[in-house]
């Protein structure tokens, strides 16, 4: 994979450099070339000046002497004829080549020959340069000038190793920066498919799921390394399952050994003599709190399950919360009322918005998870709480969330204890004897399942408040 990722960075960077070098380099020939014309059409231009005002012996004279002296200065050759195309001034020029006479001939219809736009280091080695002498009306003759290309081409080559090698640096830097960029990149990648691989390798087959690399491409690399992922995700998918499963058998096998116990404790009640009674009572409330705890942590085991399960709610499931909280407080009222605990529901909260009907939302969960998370909160608050404390039952909604809330002005926790109330098998320090702590992991764990949170906060000046937040159904 480093080798495809270098040369496939190694071809962008030639396309950049070859994309700013090509263009310099044609820019700088065209300037070049556009310096050389601008200089000999100059030339040729003062010369047909001259020949137009060598009317006399010695005008032509002095015409003769100037581009002797141009010829022997740059070594140009330099033509001059009349009108019917004879030659005047000739410094070095071949009068029977075709190009020489094409030019001639266009110059005297007045016209000029058409230059090279762009000199290279392989254009031909001499230039022509024509140009009419007279007016356009009347042609007096025509000059020619055979413009050395030595010097811009040597200029231009000069120019194009200079970008060359310019060019070659820069790849030279952008090689060692894809290089280090490569590796960089790389590195943890190859690290991360390593580790996968060996973990991957210990792990059972997948059953019957089809690896990522059937659905997407890439490169070898990367497959290798998202169907070691997938592979390590079905195995916990598949280990989860299992998981699951096992407590599920576990919970059926212990179920009737326990049932099976304790008929025989109660069948041997009768015949427990006076002095064993009390060992007996300790013998049977063990049972029932062990079975108390197998049933809370196969509720626990339930509702933290995935939702790949089956036990996380539905789409479909819908409550109204006032309804729920409502019909927990009615069946809770007797149990406060022997606790001492006045026990109430407050209205409902609702916060309209626009368009809304003054109908109150519905919560995304189902009304028997609901009331099992709302038990929880009573029943702590109807054992904890104290006599002589009221416990309040609210819902408050808005747009996108229910608040269900029970708060009580009990004596409370310690506020270092309130964020591990929900922790498994934890119970405050100021808690009355019975209960496995598990309340309120199963009621945080039957929450998230359904996008929810459940949060534990002190009541001031002093108390206890459960609040269950779902997500609102609008109806």
């Amino acid at each position: 994979m480093r080798r495809r990722l270098l040369i496939a960075l190694t071809v962008f960077a030639a396309l950049a450099v070859l994309a700013f070098a090509v263009p310099l380099s044609l820019t700088a020939a065209t300037s070049r070339t556009q310096h050389l014309v601008l200089g000999r059409s100059g030339d040729a231009d003062r010369f047909a000046t001259l020949a137009d005002a060598a009317g006399s012996a010695g005008g032509v004279r002095a015409l003769a002497d100037e581009v002797t002296r141009y010829h022997e200065l740059y070594g140009e050759n330099v033509l001059v004829v009349d009108a019917r195309g004879a030659p005047v001034v000739n410094a070095g020029v071949a009068v029977d080549d075709p190009r020489i006479r094409a030019a001639v001939a266009a110059a005297r219809r007045n016209q000029r020959p058409q230059q090279v736009d762009r000199l290279t280091p392989w254009s031909a080695p001499v230039m022509l340069i024509a140009r009419p002498v007279g007016t356009g009306v009347q042609v007096n003759g025509a000059v020619v000038i055979e413009a050395s290309t030595a010097a811009a081409r040597s200029a231009i080559a000069r120019l194009w190793a200079l970008i060359a090698v310019g060019a070659l640096g820069a790849m030279v830097v952008f090689v060692l920066l894809a290089l280090v960029l490569s590796r960089w990149v790389l590195r943890p990648l190859a690290a991360m498919s390593d580790a996968v691989a060996e973990l991957t390798a210990t792990l059972p087959k997948p059953r019957g799921r089809a690896p990522i690399t059937r659905r997407y491409g890439g490169p070898p690399e990367v497959r290798a390394l998202a169907e070691s992922v997938d592979a390590m995700a079905t195995a916990v998918g598949d280990s989860a399952d299992a998981q699951h499963q096992l407590v599920a058998d576990t919970a059926h096998a212990m179920r009737n050994p326990l049932a099976a116990l304790t008929i025989r404790l109660d069948s041997l009640e009768a015949a427990v003599p006076a002095t064993a009674s009390a060992t007996f009572r300790a013998a049977t409330t063990e049972v029932e709190r062990l079975t108390a705890l197998l049933d809370d942590l196969l509720q626990l085991a339930v509702a933290e399950a995935p939702a790949s399960f089956g036990t996380a709610a539905s789409a479909e499931e819908h409550c109204d919360p006032a309804q729920v909280a409502a019909d927990r407080v009615d069946a809770w009222t007797s149990a406060f009322d022997d606790a001492g605990i006045r026990l109430t529901a407050t209205p409902t909260g609702h916060s309209p918005v626009p368009g809304d009907r003054g109908e109150r939302p519905a919560a995304a969960i189902s009304a028997a998870a609901l009331a099992q998370i709302l038990d929880v909160a009573l029943s702590n608050s109807c054992r904890y709480a104290g006599s002589g404390a009221h416990t309040a039952v609210g819902v408050s909604a808005g747009p996108d969330w229910v608040t269900v809330r029970v708060a009580d002005d009990g004596s409370g926790v310690a506020p270092d204890e309130l964020d591990r109330l929900t922790a498994r098998f934890f119970r405050g320090s100021t808690a009355a004897a019975g209960g496995t702590g598990l309340g309120l992991s199963i009621a945080n764990a039957l929450t998230k399942a359904r996008g929810g949170t459940l949060t534990v906060e002190a009541v001031h000046p002093h108390g206890l408040a459960v609040a269950i937040r779902v997500p609102a159904v609008a109806r």
